[in-house]
C-alpha cells in the first residue's frame, strides 16, 4: 500500500487555487485555475510535485465584477493571456490528476485549498457547466489550510501562516492562481511533515 493511500485514507490531496470574476460560482467567471500534486519521499515526508496552470476564458454570459479584476489584476481581454476554455482547462487538469491519483493507488482526489470551500465551489460549478464525467474530486470533502494553519500556527491568513512556517511569500506575486497554489502546497506539506515529526503520525509508532 502506498504511503499516500495509507496517510490520507485513500484520498489523493491536490492543492487548487482559482481566480475569479466574483464570489458566486454559478454566475461569476472562472478566470484562472492552478493545481499542484504532491508526493512522499523515501523518508515519508510530503513535497510538492507537478504543477498545472490555465488562464481561462469566461464562460458565455459570465458575470465579472470590476472590483474582482482590481483585486487580482487580471485583464480577461489581454491578448497575451492565451486563455483556454473551461472545457480544455478542466479536462486536461482532471486527466493529469486522475493519472497521478492512480499512480498513488488512491481512489479519489481531495481538494486542498486556503479557504477551500471557495475553490471547490468554482471547480465543481465549472465541471457541471462542461458536463465533466470524470471529475476526480470528492464533491464536498476538502482539506482547508486556513483551518489547519489556524490550529498549527495560530494564523489563518496565507501570507502570515507562510511567514511563521519560514516559507517565502511575495505579496507582489499573490493572487496569481499558480503562485498561491504553490505557496498553499508548501504550507500544507509543512503542516503534515511537522505533525509527523512531532510523533502524531503514524499512530502507534
Amino acid at each position: 500500500m502506498s504511503i499516500m493511500k495509507r496517510r490520507f485514507r485513500g484520498f489523493f490531496p491536490v492543492i487548487v487555487d482559482v481566480e475569479t470574476g466574483g464570489f458566486n460560482p454559478k454566475t461569476d467567471a472562472l478566470l484562472e485555475v492552478a493545481a499542484v500534486t504532491l508526493k512522499f519521499d523515501e523518508l515519508g515526508n510530503l513535497h510538492p510535485d507537478a504543477e498545472f496552470h490555465f488562464n481561462v476564458e469566461p464562460f458565455e454570459g459570465a458575470n465579472i465584477e470590476p472590483a474582482a479584476l482590481e483585486f487580482t489584476g487580471i485583464d480577461p481581454d489581454h491578448p497575451l493571456r492565451f486563455a483556454v476554455s473551461e472545457s480544455t482547462a478542466l479536462r486536461e487538469m482532471f486527466s493529469e490528476i486522475r493519472s497521478a491519483q492512480k499512480n498513488a493507488e488512491c481512489q479519489r482526489s481531495v481538494l486542498v485549498g486556503h479557504n477551500a470551500a471557495f475553490d471547490i465551489a468554482f471547480v465543481q460549478a465549472a465541471a457541471e457547466r462542461i458536463k465533466a464525467k470524470r471529475n476526480p474530486f470528492h464533491p464536498f470533502t476538502n482539506f482547508d489550510t486556513a483551518t489547519l494553519s489556524g490550529l498549527a500556527l495560530g494564523q489563518t491568513v496565507l501570507a502570515k501562516a507562510c511567514a511563521l512556517a519560514n516559507i517565502k511569500f511575495d505579496g507582489e506575486e499573490a493572487h496569481s492562481a499558480l503562485y498561491d497554489a504553490k505557496k498553499t502546497a508548501e504550507l500544507f506539506c509543512f503542516i503534515v511533515n511537522r505533525w509527523k515529526k512531532l510523533g502524531g503520525w503514524p499512530l502507534g509508532d
